[in-house]
């Protein structure tokens, strides 16, 4: 199922093309609708919400705050083992965040000055949900616990209601495992809207985070800048760097692993042996079979599924670093030696048995991860993503008589007059 591709014959510039080309689905249409949505809600608030989920989600809600009564009925339809194995997930989830914690500092100079940085958490953060058949508890956990660690103190969730007006029940367990007891039943582009303006039930936030669809996704595109959002997330991705002694059904297993999540999904191995690539091949063939979403591997790997054949271990660090993947398996024999040459992955998992599932659900590291070639500047979420930096400083009276003049004559220099005047009538 995977083609290979062949890089010195079609290029650098070919292969980025073809894997940006699958994150322009956001077409003139969405553009237009998600506005319109936003617009309406802004301006008309709940009304609005309780309209265009009756429209979207086929639901009547009156109230749009789930009880603290649904959300305990929650742990009755869900298993204990489900239950437990979140509970422990999330305990690695916060032993990993926790390490990520910063500190502010003061620099105390000579003649009376000061200078600092002080590390404050948000105020409000709202985490979006995705609900029904892409219910994924998961990212609870991954968007709630930051947040938690950095510090926050106004979390709410907002997550589109079932046909019986209920919330998904896995989503519920979710939530108040990880510390959330505000949980909004509200989906789509105007629960992103309901977040970003606030309405007369639910408050506005000022980051927004969360997983979502097209519609989801471009909401969180037009609010930027009125709030702060994570990230534009893409289609997923899955790269593999596989030596020798890399198992052909590890790596076929691992690849699907991805191309379940969406048709536009990408997954890629790159090997220095093309014995091995076809040993994949025969595997993804061979496995395919019993999975249930094996319609959406298939497309996904038929389509954008590709196999790089490289001289050297050293070329597919190169080849993986032009294409900054969202995760990157280093299924190689000395995957710690060459973690360093890595310099641009969302998430690395390193040696033959660190299977990416493990950091979706488990490991403690985060999931939500930059895609489409943006881990070149962009990092995952984390505690950093929950923080703002705001400096300070202190300048005595026989400071400021020191370098008054210096600062005038910069402040001259540019036209400001009005600058210098500020610091010179403190000279006289």
């Amino acid at each position: 199922m995977l083609k290979l591709f062949n890089l010195e014959e079609k290029g650098w510039n070919l292969l980025i093309k073809e894997l940006n080309e699958r994150a322009n689905s956001e077409s003139e249409e969405i553009l237009e609708s998600v506005s319109k949505i936003l617009k309406d809600v802004r301006l008309r608030g709940d009304i609005a919400i309780k309209e265009y989920t009756e429209k979207f989600d086929k639901v009547k809600i009156k109230d749009f705050k789930v009880s603290e009564e649904e959300l305990s009925e929650c742990f009755n339809e869900v298993d204990v083992e489900f239950i437990n194995n979140l509970k422990e997930a999330k305990e690695n989830i916060e032993y990993y965040h926790k390490a990520q914690k910063g500190r502010g500092f003061i620099l105390n100079k000579e003649r009376g000055v000061f200078l600092g940085q002080r590390i404050l958490p948000l105020d409000s953060v709202g985490v979006y949900v995705p609900g029904g058949t892409a219910a994924y508890p998961s990212s609870v956990l991954m968007n709630v616990i930051p947040a938690k660690v950095a510090g926050v103190e106004q979390i709410v969730m907002v997550t589109p209601p079932n046909k019986d007006g209920k919330i998904n029940p896995y989503i519920g367990v979710a939530a108040k495992i990880s510390g959330i007891d505000t949980v909004y039943k509200v989906g789509g582009a105007q629960a992103v809207a309901a977040l970003a303006y606030g309405t007369e039930a639910i408050p506005k936030v000022d980051k927004i985070v969360g997983p979502g669809n097209i519609f989801v996704a471009t909401a969180k595109k037009l609010v930027f800048g009125t709030v702060d959002i994570d990230m534009i997330a893409g289609p997923s991705e899955i790269l593999i760097i596989a030596d020798e002694g890399a198992e052909a059904s590890y790596i076929a297993a691992d690849l699907m692993s991805q191309a379940e999540h969406d048709k536009l999904a990408s997954s890629i191995l790159v090997t220095t042996c093309k014995e091995l690539y076809e040993k994949v091949n025969s595997e993804l063939e061979k496995q395919i079979n019993d999975l249930l979403r094996k319609d959406i591997i298939k497309d996904s790997l038929i389509n954008h599924g590709k196999a790089i054949i490289c001289s050297s271990i050293d070329e597919c660090i190169e080849v993986s670093n032009r294409i900054a993947p969202e995760h990157l398996e280093l299924m190689v024999q000395n995957s710690m030696e060459l973690l360093g040459k890595v310099k641009s992955a969302g998430s690395v998992f390193l040696g033959y048995n660190t299977p990416e599932p493990i950091g979706d659900y488990f490991g403690g590291t985060n999931h939500v991860l930059p895609t489409n070639g943006t881990a070149k500047f962009f990092s995952a979420l984390s505690v950093d993503s929950f923080i703002k930096k705001s400096s300070f400083l202190y300048y005595s009276e026989e400071a400021i008589k020191e370098d008054g003049e210096k600062i005038i004559n910069i402040a001259n220099k540019e036209g400001l007059t009005a600058h210098a005047n500020s610091v010179k009538v403190r000279l006289k």
